[in-house]
């Protein structure tokens, strides 16, 4: 069992989905959470996939509507040793049933 001193607090990018509800949206080449140290470290890769996507509106691989609108939103999350995460709604990722 991993104890709450082996925990830390970190930032990881969520998006809302009908099926599961908010869910971490990046994961590792092991199927663990994306995390980062700070929320404004989590908010700079949304703007960066923003212009990413404004940059493939601008040479006319994407619909504008596709391009500006910005899903994805930041959470504070407690991560554990194991590469586990927990939110503040008390959801564990990677989900156990994974």
């Amino acid at each position: 069992m991993i104890s709450m001193s082996e925990s830390r607090t970190v930032f990881s990018i969520y998006i809302d989905t009908i099926c599961q509800g908010p869910i971490p949206i990046e994961r590792d080449e092991n199927g663990k959470p994306v995390v980062y140290r700070t929320r404004e470290e989590a908010e700079r890769e949304i703007a960066e996939d923003c212009i990413e996507r404004l940059h493939q509106f601008l040479a006319g691989e994407r619909e504008f509507g596709d391009a500006i609108t910005v899903e994805e939103y930041v959470v504070p999350v407690t991560a554990f040793p194991d590469g586990s995460i927990t939110d503040e709604d008390g959801n564990v990722f990677p989900n156990p049933r994974w």
